[in-house]
């Protein structure tokens, strides 16, 4: 590779190399494309220029490079965008909102509105607008949206084989995916029923616009989630000039391109793929987890198609499929799995897709209209086969040339879950004025899940003999779940300004599941000194995952097998409080301090008298959870003080660093509060990112973090149970009594980038737990030669990602 790096720099040359940076500037609330508006680049050495009658600007010629946005027009808010990166092989295109002025500059100081904050116009609190750029700079971040939102303050991951976030303590599955405003499944490969997580991310930030992330207290558009929200907006092709991309790294070859359709109409394409070739690197001894090689394809497309006042039609869509076959009769018995258990071979498929149009056109200067209608689906195929190992005098495996010798292999589980969706999400923004605005909209599904589900146990703890085929699940069933809601933005004051909403939610799997009215309200108070004060609260509801109203416990017979023993739970309910105060030290670095209070209740937990199960402790593993008849009487709670500190990129560096402190509970039937499985009572981040310039036209780029988070909650384990249903059950007395010691990791990540004519070459390596060190994942039911079946399962090691990208 420093061949490579040395090839490159020998044939650069000192010429001047340039880019095209152009957008768009259009109203933050009407998108109704404003005229004379001043674009300019750069602080010393600046380019400028000025918005046409259709809000575009062009400045062609820049040199390549990062450079600091100002975005200004009389009567609105002015805009300052840090860290733009110019590249040789791509243009910059900058799409900019602007948020009208309350008063004239003259009468008060209005604050600029700068990087990282949320584009939505209803968000108070607990909202940051993250970048494709964040998601590629961020050392450990592997590129992907939840990664890098790992990094955020109230926000923790300490998994290092998944993406799952955990959310002030909240478990993974309270996180909401949005995508072009419908919501879509799990959006990544090898996900499992009830999760928000994976492994390996389908969504690729190479054709992502810049998102919205939500910790809490949430506008009244986003519904059916208690913990978080990802909004995931889709970047247009080029449409003026085809560009190419093409990479190679350890999560895959990829290949994009985009371009214009018709450069008089200015419709334009843009379509990826990728492809996975871990096989190269488990060849090589590069520990990835497991010895099965997981195989996946993900790919993406959209067409867009401009209308007149600056409307569009899009047609997009993005899809994965994905497959593991864990074999440990061809496996050496001390191989590692942290993926799959060592008494069965296991094969597993799971598939994901979502397609769609989006219209949106702005109907007047001050009113704008969006809808999408999609399509998503989602398949999770998995067939178990129960190994029966050869078994010496005293009752271990027998290992011969390192591997088990498998004496037979039984079927013992077969199951596959399909749930199909059709969506629609629309909005109607509307302006009253400088001061006043309103956005009303309505997100519809309708749900068609289908579920066959059949294992095998043992009769008893200390047999042999597998019981009859069980049937768990045997589910074909469609319903419709509805939100309306209604949400109003008004200046009380030249420096207050109030955000009141009005959400519902209602789905039609059983009569408990409808939320009629979900209040949310928030202020924003700027003082002096570019200080800013804030509040929100607002009641939010999330439906169980679907599969869970369908489980068939054993006591539930072959005649009253007509709806699942959870089919009548109703939504969880929570509260949420949060309060904050940030402000601006100097002109590139912001502080934020936030307090939140989330109260939980209506839970889902076990019916059953002292039974410690509780639904927020699910949805974070490769597994789902098979508990007794849930009903809605657990509560929760979560509160926590989280502290921000970042410097946006100048001077050559940025660094963030993230604060949390937080205690998480809950109680179930037993009457006994419990610390949930996240409550890691801290978390801890410190990244930092510095760029020299090579030769005027290259840069290498040094980033490092470091994040120390408190262990998971788990509990003794039930041996007998775990016996006989081959895998780890905990005793339900003593659950999450017991914590893994604190997750430690450092991270390094280096990036070479040279720019040529026309060409960007990006080598970059992310060295991901470089110091090795060996943090605790959780127990598996593993049966080793000397009889204990219990193992501690560890998180990866030290793993190089790496990449080679070229873009012309």
């Amino acid at each position: 590779m420093l061949c490579i790096i040395g090839w490159f720099i020998a044939f650069s040359t000192s010429a001047q190399v340039t880019q095209t940076l152009r957008g768009r500037v259009v109203d933050k609330e009407s998108k109704y494309p404003l005229a004379g508006a001043t674009v300019v680049v750069g602080e010393q050495t600046t380019f400028g220029t000025q918005t046409d009658p259709d809000g575009q600007y062009r400045l062609p010629q820049v040199p390549v490079g990062r450079y600091r946005v100002r975005i200004t027009l009389v009567g609105y808010k002015e805009v300052l965008l840090n860290n733009i990166i110019l590249d040789a092989g791509r243009e910059t295109i900058l799409d900019v909102d602007l948020e009208e002025r309350v008063t004239d500059l003259s009468e008060v100081s209005v604050r600029a509105r700068r990087s990282g904050e949320a584009a939505n116009e209803m968000a108070v609190v607990s909202a940051r607008q993250f970048s494709v750029e964040e998601t590629d700079r961020y050392a450990g971040s592997r590129g992907e949206p939840a990664r890098m939102a790992s990094n955020f303050a109230g926000v923790q991951g300490a998994d290092d084989s998944r993406n799952d976030i955990v959310i002030r303590g909240n478990s993974p599955a309270g996180v909401l995916w949005r995508l072009e405003g419908v919501t879509i499944p799990n959006p990544n490969h090898f996900a499992i029923a009830g999760t928000s997580g994976g492994p390996v991310s389908i969504i690729n930030n190479k054709y992502l616009a810049n998102s919205d992330f939500f910790t809490g207290a949430f506008p009244a558009e986003f519904a059916n989630s208690i913990a978080g929200a990802f909004d995931l907006k889709l970047r247009n092709g080029n449409n003026q000039k085809h560009e190419f991309m093409a990479q190679f790294g350890f999560l895959g070859t990829e290949a994009m391109a985009e371009g214009p359709l018709s450069r008089q109409s200015g419709a334009s394409y843009l379509a990826s793929v990728r492809y996975a070739n871990l096989w190269l690197f488990s060849r090589a001894g590069i520990d990835i987890g497991t010895q099965a090689v997981p195989t996946y394809l993900d790919g993406f497309f959209r067409l867009n198609f401009p209308t007149k006042n600056g409307g569009s039609l899009s047609l997009w869509g993005v899809g994965g499929s994905s497959t593991i076959d864990i074999l440990i009769s061809e496996q050496q018995a001390d191989d590692r799995n942290i993926f799959g258990s060592n008494d069965r071979d296991q094969y597993y498929t799971s598939h994901m897709a979502a397609t769609g149009a989006t219209y949106q056109q702005p109907l007047s200067q001050s009113t704008y209209f969006r809808a999408t209608l999609a399509y998503t689906t989602n398949i999770q195929d998995a067939n178990h086969d129960y190994l029966f190992l050869r078994k010496d005098t005293q009752g271990r495996p027998v290992v011969e040339n390192e591997r088990y010798v498998v004496e037979a292999k039984v079927p013992i589980l077969d199951y596959q879950f399909n749930e199909d969706k059709i969506s629609l999400a629309t909005s109607l923004n509307h302006k009253f004025g400088p001061r006043s605005t309103l956005k009303v909209g309505l997100n519809a599904d309708l749900v068609h899940f289908r579920a066959f589900d059949s294992t095998r146990t043992f009769i008893d703890a200390a047999s042999t003999q597998l019981g009859p085929w069980r049937q768990r699940w045997d589910a074909n069933q469609a319903f419709v779940q509805l939100q309306p809601y209604a949400q109003w933005k008004y200046f009380l004051t030249d420096r207050l300004t109030l955000n009141v909403g009005l959400s519902s939610f209602l789905s039609t799997l059983n009569k408990n599941s409808f939320s009629p009215v979900e209040p949310r309200g928030g202020l924003i108070y700027d003082l002096p000194n570019r200080q800013k004060l804030t509040f929100a609260t607002g009641l939010h509801s999330q439906a169980m995952p679907t599969y869970l109203y369908f489980y068939h416990h054993p006591y539930i017979t072959p005649a009253n097998r007509t709806e699942g023993t959870s089919a009548q739970a109703g939504l969880i309910k929570s509260w949420h409080w949060v309060t904050g105060y940030s402000r601006l030290l100097g002109q590139n670095m912001r502080l934020l301090l936030e307090a939140y209070y989330q109260r939980l209740f209506d839970v889902p937990v076990e019916a059953r008298a002292g039974s410690s199960f509780s639904i927020l402790n699910s949805g974070s593993a490769f597994s789902r959870v098979f508990p007794d008849r849930l009903v809605n009487e657990g509560v929760g709670r979560n509160y926590g003080l989280e502290l921000t500190l970042e410097k946006f990129f100048s001077q050559g560096y940025s660094f963030l660093v993230t604060t949390s402190v937080f205690d998480s509970k809950y109680r179930a039937t037993d009457g006994l509060w419990r610390n949930t499985d996240f409550n890691g009572r801290y978390a801890f981040n410190a990244l930092l990112s510095k760029e020299f310039v090579v030769r005027q036209r290259s840069r290498f780029n040094v980033g490092a973090k470091f994040t120390a988070i408190g262990g998971r909650w788990y509990g003794p384990v039930d041996e007998v149970a775990s016996r006989q249903q081959q895998e780890i059950i905990y005793q339900d007395a003593g659950r999450n009594t017991q914590q893994f010691a604190p997750y430690r990791r450092f991270d390094l990540k280096t990036e070479y980038k040279i720019n040529r004519a026309g060409l960007t070459h990006t080598i970059a390596v992310d060295f991901v737990n470089v110091l090795g060190i060996q943090n605790q994942l959780s127990l598996s039911y593993a049966p080793q030669p000397d009889g204990t079946f219990i193992k501690q399962e560890y998180q990866l090691g030290f793993l190089p990602v790496f990449y080679y990208r070229v873009d012309f």
